[in-house]
């Protein structure tokens, strides 16, 4: 048996707050407050008890849309971002495509975000695209009448941890250094109390001018935090300099170095490093180098900056990425490596780990050097190269601590110590680079740290270990002998 039911129509009816009384909007805001989240989760709250179903879970923070994100088994919940709550502004460049990337790390590592685009953003990267890999609402307009009924740019400024601009261009960075709102970008960041923290990103010509250079002097004295721009190609075709924004991973370590929550033992003190080998020109197509990969040097970048320091890291020809949460400079040459050394001093710690060549030639031949019918091979006359250790170690800004290395293939102790008086280092640290060790490019490397105390035998230890291991000597160096003003 069927039994039909008359239907019944209900007259619909339009609930926006806007259609409410002062008081109970008053009222609405009041518990918001209390509960602390935003009018539009109260009333979806109220209204789910209202129906008999159970509440569902309501931030506190006002970033539902993000809450419950999975964090990927490749994600490290324990880097300082799980559970904070990020809005990433993406400015107007063609950088704007790594935001994208920024936003799916920083998710990995169990943050909360949620993307204001600026109009010249949605140029370059769709709301869509941001939303869907942002797992949550895209703002975009300043006077949307959805998100503005309850002050919703307040609301974002407010109920953040943190407010990464990325790519922050050159407009961008100058309009919040004025203090303007007159988007939703540049309101939410001049409403919110939550750290800052810029990428720049633009043309070297426009990185250089001296608009942007007070801008971002004003930004930093303002207290905002700033990572890059890098040093590289960019999209413009025969363009090359300083603009490149930083990249993701690089962004999101200087993140997660706003959230520690004890300052590292070297906070405070600048750090110099050298890394890799360099390369000697003999003509266009050849030079003179060695068989360095930059791992160490790159490896103890690393973690002097994990210890809290501010590092400058000169870096020859690699292949490896730029360690993040560090300023690093490619060069090529010892010169260049020499002028880049002594531009980042005054320092207090110095780490010559580079393979510096000896030797180069003379003069580099301007076009191919070519065989010889007869004759034999051609000549190279060679002349010495700048000995940057030493250099360092007895410069007037001298840092006070100056560590160099010794890759040595015989009579490993008597040789470092010889350098440690010639060169004038405080410590040496001496590797066998001999064939059979593999040091040179391999992954782990013996150690010895010669200083004027003895010798430190270390066990066998990849090369992260290595860094560690020194870093933590030169956190003791410095608990034993502070640094003076």
């Amino acid at each position: 048996m069927v039994i039909a039911m008359k239907s019944v129509s209900v007259p619909r009816a339009s609930l926006t707050v806007r259609n409410l009384d002062a008081a109970t909007k008053q009222a609405l805001r009041e518990r918001a407050a209390r509960a602390g989240h935003s009018m539009e989760a109260e009333i979806r709250q109220l209204l789910e008890q209202a129906v008999g179903r159970e509440p569902a879970m309501v931030s506190r923070t006002g970033f539902e849309g993000s809450a419950g994100v999975a964090v990927s088994a490749g994600g490290n919940a324990a880097a300082g971002l799980a559970g904070k709550r990020i809005v990433v502004v993406i400015g107007g460049g063609i950088a704007a495509y790594k935001s994208l990337d920024l936003i799916r790390r920083l998710r990995e590592r169990g943050g909360l975000v949620r993307c204001v685009m600026t109009p010249a953003a949605q140029q370059f990267v769709t709301a869509l695209a941001t939303g869907a890999v942002s797992g949550s609402q895209v703002f975009c307009d300043l006077f949307d009448r959805a998100a503005e009924h309850d002050v919703g740019h307040v609301r974002l400024a407010r109920e953040c941890d943190l407010v990464i601009v990325a790519p922050a261009t050159a407009n961008l960075m100058a309009r919040i250094a004025l203090g303007m709102a007159n988007d939703l970008a540049t309101a939410v960041l001049l409403a919110t109390r939550a750290p800052i923290l810029l990428a720049p990103a633009m043309n070297p010509a426009m990185w250089a001018n001296p608009a942007t250079a007070r801008n971002v002097a004003r930004l930093r004295a303002d207290g905002m935090a700033v990572v890059g721009p890098e040093t590289g190609e960019m999209a413009e075709s025969g363009e090359a300099g300083t603009g490149r924004m930083s990249e993701p991973l690089a962004i999101v370590a200087a993140a997660e170095k706003l959230f520690k929550p004890q300052p590292g033992p070297l906070r405070g003190l600048r750090a110099v490093v050298t890394s890799g080998p360099t390369h000697e020109p003999v003509d266009p197509v050849r030079y003179i180098a060695n068989r360095s990969s930059g791992k160490q040097g790159h490896a103890i970048a690393a973690a002097l900056a994990e210890a809290g320091a501010e590092v400058v890291l000169v870096s020859g020809p690699v292949n490896l990425p730029d360690p993040p949460g560090v300023d690093t400079v490619h060069v090529e040459t010892a010169r260049q490596m020499q002028a880049a050394v002594e531009k980042a001093l005054p320092a207090q710690i110095a780490v010559m780990v580079a393979a510096v060549a000896d030797w180069r030639t003379e003069g580099e031949a301007a076009q191919k050097m070519k065989k010889q019918v007869a004759g034999g091979p051609p000549v190279l006359r060679m002349v010495e190269n700048p000995d940057i250790l030493k250099g360092v170690a007895n410069h007037p800004m001298r840092p006070g601590l100056v560590i160099g290395f010794a890759a040595e293939t015989e009579r490993l102790i008597e040789h470092a110590r010889e350098k440690l008086l010639r060169k004038g280092a405080d410590w040496i640290v001496a590797n066998d680079v001999s064939g059979p060790s593999g040091v040179m490019g391999g992954d782990v490397n013996t150690v010895r740290l010669i200083s004027p105390a003895g010798v430190e035998e270390w066990p066998t230890l990849d090369k992260a270990q290595v860094a560690q291991q020194l870093v933590e000597r030169i956190c003791a160096h410095f608990r034993e002998t502070p640094v003076t003003a």
